[in-house]
């Protein structure tokens, strides 16, 4: 039996993510095998599967504040810089009340 509703952090992970993470667990986990498959190289693997561990936690982590959460994840994907993201956020957090 298959999962009847696909998981918030899942939802919000882009394609390519999810297909990495198929391969991974397709390759058991060894990112020396999935270095090979995608051929680059090691480090380069490591840092690919950090970003989406981050994506994951970042979901969590601001799954009751959906504006947070997406000025991350644009950080994070490299769609806005850290600084401005930082900004951002330090300005939703002083509009809401929040320190």
């Amino acid at each position: 039996m298959g999962i009847q509703v696909v998981p918030e952090w899942m939802a919000e992970l882009e394609e390519e993510d999810l297909s990495f993470l198929k391969n991974f667990l397709l390759c058991s986990g060894s990112l020396k095998e999935i270095a090979g498959l995608y051929g680059v190289t090691y480090p380069t693997v490591r840092l690919r599967l950090d970003k989406i561990i981050q994506k994951v936690r970042l979901s969590e982590e601001y799954a009751g504040d959906p504006y947070v959460a997406l000025v991350k994840r644009l950080a994070l994907n490299e769609k806005l810089d850290f600084d401005t993201a930082k900004l951002l956020i330090t300005e939703y957090k002083k509009q809401k009340g929040e320190h």
